[in-house]
């Protein structure tokens, strides 16, 4: 066990951040931590990293407390804050030595490290330029790139691919996936649920400050096969169609847009020659199965959809 962490608490005032919060993490796991806003997670980092304290409980790294091996365990971790943590008039070569630096590296060592960084998340031409010069995706690379120049075991992300272009965080997953393929255990927090759904093998769910879910994507997914949903395409539909759906028994709602009709019934309803019926006037353009993912996982365990608006952690 890489991480060990034990009834948390963790109050501001008169708010409980974390409320007896258990975690763990695994050698060799990629394990995506998921919230909606105020959920805790930031915080459970900020625990789990020593940067604040908790009012109770028990943290633990590689076996050994945080509190009484800070300064040893801190030396074999990695953090990517949701932050940008930059020298921004740094040439990004000269950032990357200065994180490694550090972490003790030198030489030899560090040139060959800092070669191998810069080109992984593709920044070798942009090397001697200062990141104030940098578009938000190009930040976000070598911000990453600076919390691994020393091989870290634990690397966490918390929430790094945030506001940037689709090739940027396709680079980031990559570089994520490789560093655990070495042998790097990581922590991934992120309000992405394609992302979690690609690089994770463990899915934690937090919300009002303790987990509440705990499988990989499959096994959670699995919690709400409670419903099944079917999507049907319907070529200039009448006004009418959703309701008469509505009717079916076992429909539990049907949403529209445009053409598309999208049924959620009871799971085991059998109904689907039923909405054909209602449907069968009107000319059916398709009809597609749709299974739960991740999101609809989220949305039945919190309540709440992991974008909602709300306080920060």
């Amino acid at each position: 066990m890489i991480v060990s962490m034990t009834g948390i608490v963790k109050r501001y005032a008169r708010h409980t951040a974390l409320d007896h919060l258990t975690m763990e993490v695994r050698k060799g796991e990629v394990l995506g931590l998921l919230g909606p806003n105020g959920a805790g997670k930031t915080t459970a980092i900020r625990v789990l990293t020593g940067l604040t304290a908790a009012d109770a409980g028990k943290t633990a790294l590689f076996g050994q407390e945080m509190r009484a091996r800070a300064a040893e365990i801190k030396r074999r971790i990695g953090v990517v804050p949701q932050d940008l943590a930059l020298y921004e008039t740094l040439p990004a070569r000269e950032n990357l030595w200065y994180f490694g630096k550090l972490y003790g590296m030198g030489g030899a060592q560090l040139k060959s490290r800092t070669d191998e960084v810069l080109e992984v998340l593709g920044l070798t031409e942009v090397a001697k330029k200062p990141p104030k010069k940098f578009s938000g995706g190009m930040k976000r690379r070598l911000n990453i790139g600076c919390a691994v120049m020393h091989r870290p075991e634990l690397l966490i992300l918390d929430e790094p691919t945030v506001g940037i272009d689709p090739q940027s965080r396709s680079h980031i997953l990559d570089f994520v996936t490789e560093m655990n393929a070495q042998g790097t255990t990581v922590l991934y927090t992120s309000h992405y649920m394609e992302e979690v759904e690609r690089i994770c093998s463990r899915v934690l769910i937090v919300d009002a400050g303790r987990v509440i879910a705990d499988g990989s994507v499959a096994e959670l997914t699995r919690t709400v096969l409670f419903e099944e949903t079917v999507v049907i395409e319907v070529k200039n539909p009448a006004p009418s169609l959703p309701d008469s759906i509505k009717n079916i028994q076992g429909v539990l709602r049907c949403d529209t847009d445009g053409h598309i009709l999208t049924v959620t019934s009871t799971a085991g309803s059998a109904n689907l020659a039923r909405m054909l019926e209602c449907a069968a006037p009107f000319v059916i353009l398709g009809v597609t199965g749709k299974r739960p993912t991740l999101e609809d996982a989220f949305l039945a365990l919190t309540g709440k959809k992991l974008r909602d608006g709300g306080e920060g952690e």
